[in-house]
């Protein structure tokens, strides 16, 4: 079976640091090559896989200020769908751009629809609904509108994330800083509750951290930056929790599972695909700031090698490649 995988091109693939669509990108690419698939990956041309790679762009845009975004990605795309006729399937993790060249060619599609930024792209993914076969990333995600042929949930590579039964004094945020994400309700929540708070990721939105974060940082509270993948899975498992105090309707909590594979469970505001990941023995979900500074203490009846098990049964790369092997086989058998 012949795949072309369709990378976004904002970052590497896999990222340095921040980039998950790469991320998964990448984890499926690999787990498709060790399971004797012909894959190949359209990426940027300093992406790091074991399957073919064709790239048009040299480096992430956002890693490459003098390139032009909007020029890159028409190059990238273009160019995979020239190449479409050598490949059984065409597997899109970029979004609604490749949708709009989908008629053009005889290849079936698919595409992982990794959440919608905002009701305006809505009119592409209704225009080729009965054309591209669409997976969600978890049920609460899908849109009514559109038609999906399977729920398939993303998976990390466990060997990354080392399991601790031993955490150190500390709570984690771990995410975008943006208001969607809520550091500010995490430092609210470790304040009310006098413990530590390290919070870790990439300054998203300028105005909030200045606004919101920085001016609340102190001996007890620390920014660490935007922490990469030979980090991350250090700061996770020393966490007593990780604090995912959402302000959206998050299609899927890749972080939230990270910190469940470190054996440290997750206090999560209840919204978005929260609670089909966070399960009563893995973590708290909660509805409200004065919820989650009432509930916190019981995180620590939560056994840390419970939320291991749980990943493992769960949210695997091995699984979630098994998934889109499936997917794919549905589709080329007009199933």
């Amino acid at each position: 079976m012949r795949i072309a995988m369709i990378s976004p091109i904002a970052w590497r693939t896999p990222p340095r640091h921040y980039g998950p669509w790469e991320q998964i990108a990448s984890l499926i690419t690999e787990g498709l090559v060790k399971e004797g698939l012909e894959v190949t990956l359209f990426a940027t041309a300093d992406s790091i896989t074991s399957a073919e790679l064709i790239s048009v762009a040299p480096m992430g845009y956002e890693e490459d200020k003098n390139a032009d975004p909007k020029v890159m990605e028409y190059l990238h795309i273009s160019n995979i769908f020239e190449l479409a006729d050598r490949f059984d399937i065409i597997h899109n993790q970029f979004d609604f751009m490749p949708l709009c060249f989908s008629r053009l060619i005889k290849t079936p599609m698919i595409t992982t629809i990794h959440g919608f930024s905002s009701p305006k792209i809505l009119p592409i993914y209704k225009k080729y609904n009965k054309h591209v076969r669409y997976v969600s990333i978890s049920d609460s995600d899908r849109n009514p509108d559109l038609d999906y042929i399977a729920t398939v949930y993303h998976g990390i590579d466990i060997k990354k994330f080392p399991f601790n039964p031993n955490p150190k004094d500390y709570l984690l945020f771990f995410g975008r800083m943006h208001p969607d994400k809520g550091a500010h309700d995490a430092i609210k929540i470790a304040k009310a509750t006098g413990m530590k708070l390290y919070l870790a990721g990439p300054i998203q939105d300028r105005v909030y951290f200045e606004d919101m974060v920085e001016p609340y940082l102190c001996e007890k509270i620390k920014y660490l930056g935007s922490v990469g993948p030979d980090k991350r899975g250090e700061l996770l498992s020393n966490a007593i929790a990780l604090l995912h105090p959402i302000y959206f309707d998050e299609p899927f909590g890749l972080s939230v599972v990270e910190s469940l594979a470190c054996g440290t469970p997750v206090l999560a505001y209840n919204r978005g695909s929260m609670s089909e990941i966070v399960a009563k023995s893995v973590g708290i979900l909660v509805n409200s700031f004065e919820e989650a500074v009432e509930k916190l203490p019981s995180i620590y009846n939560v056994k840390r090698i419970d939320c291991r098990k749980y990943v493992e049964e769960r949210f695997t790369s091995q699984r979630m490649v098994s998934d889109y092997i499936k997917v794919y086989k549905m589709i080329l058998n007009n199933l």
